[in-house]
């Protein structure tokens, strides 16, 4: 069974003199977080748009499921734009029954559903209140709970945390791990890194409308390794060793001394390690493994002097 849900072959779009896409490919596997990451105005937004057949290509195709995506697949997709839409004057429940209608459920079971997600997320109370009367975290949950009521196998969400507070961004981030482990694929779009490690498979890196990075988020961050160790210990002093490491700098605090060394290719972790401890008495010793905030930047920086 083909494990691709998604795929964008050589996809470009222009818009006047602005180029939004230039030959963008990516491949979303069935089942996982897909992120895809780049600054403001790089081009998410407008490939999400063509994913979800709100404008077209000018070159290249979007094949879902196997097939050319077609206007019924639309259906099977649950999209959360940046710029929320719900209809201020209507009431809460009602709108939202109207717009699950909308995606093929029928009025009971569309009721049925939302109660529960109404429940979950403590929302339960404004059912009956016009949207304009909610905050506008309360109204974000409202458009999460619709996109994602009819449960379709492809989610996109852009931004989703864009206005969140620290606990109700937790509490998204854990019913988008939870719609994953129960199949749904996802696609997260953002220019935050905050959230990526938490929840993305793979990524996508696209900067002034091409992809320049790709690939499983685990793999990406061991392809950007630099052999970078955070040593601290509690006595002794650490050996100048230029043909194994170099250290980088040292710092003390209290009884501890912090050293921060890059390790030579050729040298081992294990060697690394019993040439340490020969030096120093070791309270813990770590690789310093690259974040995606610090690939973002490095890969944006170095795309744009390219």
């Amino acid at each position: 069974m083909n494990d691709i849900m998604l795929s964008a072959e050589h996809v470009s779009k222009r818009f006047a003199r602005h180029t939004a896409l230039d030959d963008v490919s990516i491949r979303v596997r069935r089942g996982c977080v897909f992120g895809l990451l780049g600054p403001n105005g790089a081009g998410k937004t407008t490939l999400i748009r063509i994913i979800n057949r709100i404008t077209a290509p000018d070159s290249g195709n979007v094949t879902f499921c196997g097939h050319p995506l077609a206007p019924d697949d639309v259906f099977n997709i649950g999209y959360l734009p940046e710029e929320r839409g719900l209809y201020k004057k209507m009431k809460v429940g009602e709108q939202a029954i109207y717009l699950a209608q909308l995606k093929g459920l029928d009025r009971r079971e569309a009721k049925r559903r939302l109660v529960e997600w109404f429940e979950k997320f403590g929302i339960m109370p404004w059912w009956d209140k016009k949207l304009e009367e909610l905050s506008k975290g309360m109204q974000q949950k409202v458009q999460f709970v619709i996109t994602v009521l009819h449960e379709p196998e492809l989610l996109i969400f852009d931004e989703p945390f864009s206005g969140f507070d620290p606990v109700n961004a937790e509490l998204l981030k854990r019913e988008i791990l939870e719609l994953r482990d129960k199949g749904h694929t996802i696609i997260f779009s953002t220019h935050n890194m905050g959230s990526v490690e938490e929840i993305c498979d793979d990524i996508a890196l696209i900067n002034r409308s091409k992809v320049v990075l790709e690939g499983a988020v685990a793999e990406v961050r061991d392809s950007h390794r630099t052999g970078t160790f955070e040593i601290v210990a509690s006595a002794g002093r650490l050996q100048e060793r230029p043909e194994l490491y170099q250290i980088l700098d040292q710092s003390r605090q209290r009884d501890l001394i912090t050293y921060h060394i890059r390790k030579e290719q050729t040298v081992t972790v294990a060697q690394l390690a019993t040439c340490v401890a020969d030096d120093v008495e070791l309270r813990s010793f770590a690789e310093k493994m690259p974040g995606m905030n610090e690939i973002f930047i490095q890969t944006v920086s170095r795309s744009n002097h390219e």
